[in-house]
């Protein structure tokens, strides 16, 4: 599974309750799984499809979400589509004929689909290893957001009554579980709910008085990352979008009053990076895959802890930390009361009346916001100081920094790896997140990886992207990192069953051996396959950490240069370029550089072969 999940996903651990769920799916069990958002409910099915002989089916609501996903799955090198109205004829049979030869893992449905007789058919024709449901609440009509598409769902099990089904859901009370699992008739199923706490945000409240002024500051204190602001109502919404754009802003409005092109092509410039903000009513977001967003605002009072609680979980996915601020006023209480008054059904007005005391509770809290939230989930707070409230931390420069998530790094790096990526995402049509996330950014602003292999350890990197994507980004960052001066910085420990993604070639690099065994030189090679010099030299990297039958004494610099070389990286005692090219200056270049350490390492492959005094890292 660890191989399997740095191959594909570029992660090297599990987060909590990921490998127990993922257990109980390969040992073909039913499962029930609560997680909040951030938490890593999408790899619990994702994973085990890759080990699963046959298809996995997965049942989401919303077409965009369905998207996201399966783009991040194909990046990831996952064969993954999905089928809804918004493909037409041709298309959906496309789909279904790869589904048919066994060409998908993961088949991405929407829930209405179930309501006819002959896609039911046409499903059960198909070899389903798994049957995953996300949103799970949906199919109950106690949960938050019931879908009555979602009551097709209940045939799964007369369909397909020996494939294991896992139901995943962020928040679910006692009730709507138990409602989940009868309506889906899950069987000896276990339950996996995971903690309630995101140690990664930062919860403060704010007075109401001179609301826009407190809001300015907040958006300007972080603006590489995105923001949502939530409004009550939808005139709300389009008047402080429209005062944030003449305030220099990148906004726009979202709500269910605006066309559906509209709304659509708001979250589409919204998940591509193209406007910063969005000023929603809880209309917005659910659909919402985006890791990086940075800051969540409530301008309003929300009418419940579990709407506030599902739409601050949209911050921070990527578990970098971010912000969730609430403006309160007690009289926000009128506006919700004058709508809680419309409602005839009795039972039904003293539930939406509790709830919105339970908002007011927690905004005139006077103890740690944190422990609040978690106790109104049933979960145990166990610190009584969480240092990331407004109660227990006033000053907000105290954003803790989790360990491991945030390592100090370069900002100008960085800066320059986001425009590097949100090029590569519009040029492939994808949300920049779908290249690589923000947390993956840092750690190569962080460590400044000068190889595939070290560039092969960076958070989030796994075969397909290091093969796609690897050599464009070291370019950036080696270029940066000469005219700066900076060498590559020691990483922690790599776990010693991380697999070597290096060595895995593919196709691109079988043709530029070919040609290398003809003995042309690195420069034709490099024009007869359309590219840079040092992409070939990338796959003469990792062709030579193979068995591939490769022939490269041609390139081999001449003996002085090559034993003054293999010098200095002796002197250096790392694998690193730059303190070798510092010692030897001008007079050699970092082609050259690589090209003697290709065959220092081919020389030897035992420990012997590398520089005295290094730790064999690159």
């Amino acid at each position: 599974m660890l191989t399997v999940l740095k191959k594909h996903f570029g992660y090297d651990s599990f987060r909590p309750l990921q490998e127990d769920i993922i257990n109980r799916v390969l040992q073909k069990g039913d499962s029930l799984v609560l997680m909040p958002t951030g938490g890593g409910k999408s790899l619990c099915f994702q994973l085990p499809s890759l080990l699963l002989n046959g298809i996995t089916l997965v049942i989401s609501p919303l077409i965009s979400l369905m998207k996201d996903q399966v783009d991040a799955l194909r990046a990831n090198g996952v064969p993954a589509a999905f089928l809804n109205s918004s493909l037409d004829p041709l298309e959906i049979r496309d789909v279904q004929s790869r589904a048919e030869n066994e060409e998908i893992r993961l088949l991405y449905l929407a829930p209405e689909r179930f309501a006819l007789a002959a896609f039911r058919d046409w499903l059960k024709s198909l070899n389903v290893a798994l049957i995953a449901i996300d949103e799970a609440h949906c199919i109950s009509e106690w949960g938050h957001d019931f879908r009555p598409d979602y009551r097709n769902l209940t045939v799964l099990r007369e369909y397909f009554p020996d494939t294991p089904l896992i139901a995943l859901t962020a928040t679910a009370t006692e009730q709507v579980r138990h409602d989940i699992a009868r309506q889906l008739a899950l069987r000896d199923h276990r339950f996996f709910i995971s903690s309630f706490n995101r140690p990664n945000l930062r919860y403060e409240v704010r007075p109401k008085r001179r609301t826009f002024e407190a809001l300015v500051p907040c958006l300007r204190q972080d603006e590489s990352g995105s923001t949502i602001i939530y409004c009550f109502s939808r005139r709300g919404t389009e008047d402080l979008a429209e005062r944030l754009n003449l305030n220099g802003f990148s906004a726009l409005p979202y709500h269910a009053g605006l066309d559906p092109a509209t709304r659509h092509k708001t979250q589409e410039r919204f998940i591509r990076d193209e406007t910063r903000i969005i000023v929603a009513t809880i209309a917005f977001g659910m659909g919402i895959d985006k890791p990086d967003v940075r800051l969540i605002v409530h301008y309003d009072l929300p009418k419940s802890i579990e709407g506030y609680y599902q739409e601050t979980g949209r911050a921070g996915r990527d578990g970098l930390p971010s912000r969730c601020v609430l403006f309160y006023s007690y009289g926000d209480t009128n506006k919700h009361r004058y709508f809680i008054r419309q409602i005839n059904d009795a039972q039904e007005k003293d539930r939406a009346e509790a709830q919105l005391q339970h908002a007011v509770e927690y905004a005139e809290l006077k103890t740690c916001r944190r422990k609040f939230l978690l106790r109104y989930f049933g979960e145990d707070a166990k610190k009584t100081n969480c240092q990331s409230c407004d109660i227990c931390a006033p000053d907000t420069r105290a954003p803790a920094e989790p360990s491991g998530k945030n390592p100090r790094y370069d900002l100008e790096l960085f800066d320059r790896l986001r425009q590097l990526r949100k090029k590569l995402a519009d040029e492939r049509r994808v949300p920049p997140f779908v290249i690589f996330g923000d947390r993956s950014l840092q750690d190569m602003a962080s460590f400044f990886p000068h190889s595939l292999e070290s560039f092969s350890q960076v958070y989030g990197v796994g075969q397909s992207k290091l093969r796609d994507f690897g050599q464009i980004f070291l370019e950036c960052i080696t270029q940066y990192a000469a005219a700066k001066g900076v060498s590559e910085k020691e990483r922690p420990s790599v776990p010693a069953e991380q697999i070597k993604l290096v060595s895995l070639p593919s196709s691109t690099h079988e043709a530029s051996r070919q040609l290398l065994n003809k003995k042309l030189s690195l420069g034709e090679v490099a024009k007869r396959r359309g590219l840079v010099r040092s992409t070939i030299l990338n796959h003469i990297e990792i062709l030579s950490q193979t068995e591939a039958d490769i022939h490269l004494n041609h390139l081999r610099p001449p003996t002085e240069r090559f034993n003054t070389i293999q010098k200095a990286f002796k002197k250096t005692g790392s694998w690193q370029l730059a303190p070798v090219l510092e010692i030897l200056g001008e007079g050699f270049s970092y082609e050259e550089l690589r090209l003697v350490r290709i065959f220092l390492r081919a020389d030897q492959k035992s420990a012997s072969s590398l520089p005295e005094h290094s730790n064999g890292r690159t």
